[in-house]
């Protein structure tokens, strides 16, 4: 591995992901747990964890809680990642997911996790800014935000990397996804709700997601990527527009299936890809990911067989 990380991600509100198998889960009744498996997550780290398993140097910046560190720091260096993250009281959150094989639902449970300060955003800056100074190719922000800070976090984040000369990848929502914009990051992956929540209006047919999509671009960000699901996802750059379709797989667990796709659009960016390559591979990236339980990814020669399995074409 080189000595300098070329992409950073930033994870202001990281997770212990604790998936727990449950064959025909019941509320409000006493469930027997299968199999139960815990990770270091949040968006931030499975990004910055499934660019290392195709071999980026990454650096992790953000916040964790001093409480429960030990998880992610044996994670880190596990998957070969850089740990420039700041430590605060507390512990980081943990994010119940039950999974039922045998129905094929996924129950999502999200408990609140420590609280940042102003002071702590900067200090993240700042490491951002040492990080940049020492080569940055790409910076990806990612996920929502803890208690105590303010929504500008992200524009101020994009604002500082695109001044240092990095590329932004953003995946959040709501104001904090809305005041980003302005400073024009690179990448932006909402989902079809996230993106009408973001131009306060419904988004229905694919028509609609193209023309929102192309009115985002317009306002300077540039590459547009709306997941839909089992029904793909739209790339809507300043030039084209891309659909692309994914064959049915078997659904082991939705864990880090976004994160996948954002970790495959930084690498094909990397790579310099066409859109349509860039498409198929962040695509492959995430139907890699829902064969997965937890957020880990197959071996790259099966993610780029899923690659080569999605439909790519023009949407109507």
């Amino acid at each position: 591995m080189n000595t300098t990380p070329r992409i950073a991600t930033v994870s202001l509100n990281s997770a212990v992901d604790q998936t727990a198998t449950t064959p025909r889960f019941a509320v409000d009744a006493v469930n027997r747990v299968e199999a139960v498996q815990s990770d270091a997550g949040g968006k931030g780290v499975n990004v910055a964890s499934f660019l290392a398993h195709f071999g980026h140097d990454v650096m992790v910046t953000g916040l964790l809680g001093r409480e429960n560190e030990t998880l992610f720091v044996r994670h880190f260096k596990a998957v070969g990642l850089r740990d420039d993250c700041l430590r605060l009281d507390g512990a980081t959150r943990t994010n119940v997911k039950i999974v039922d094989p045998e129905l094929e639902t996924v129950t999502d449970l999200n408990f609140p996790g420590i609280r940042a300060g102003a002071d702590d955003l900067l200090a993240v800056a700042d490491r951002l800014e040492a990080a940049m100074a020492a080569g940055l190719d790409w910076v990806a922000l990612c996920g929502s935000l803890p208690a105590g800070l303010e929504a500008s976090a992200y524009a101020e984040l994009t604002a500082i990397a695109r001044k240092g000369g990095a590329k932004v990848a953003l995946d959040t929502s709501g104001a904090p996804l809305a005041q980003a914009l302005a400073a024009q990051p690179d990448i932006i992956k909402p989902n079809i709700a996230e993106l009408g929540d973001l131009l306060e209006r419904e988004i229905g047919c694919l028509a609609d997601v193209v023309a929102a999509a192309r009115e985002i671009v317009a306002g300077g960000v540039g590459l547009v990527v709306v997941s839909m699901g089992g029904d793909g996802a739209v790339l809507v750059s300043p030039d084209e527009a891309i659909l692309a379709t994914p064959p049915k797989v078997t659904i082991a667990s939705t864990v880090g299936a976004g994160d996948a796709m954002v970790a495959g659009l930084v690498h094909s960016a990397t790579q310099g890809l066409s859109l349509s390559e860039t498409a198929a591979l962040a695509t492959g990236f995430s139907l890699g990911a829902l064969g997965e339980i937890g957020p880990s990814l197959p071996a790259i020669p099966q993610i780029e067989t899923f690659a080569r399995a999605v439909t790519v074409t023009a949407p109507n």
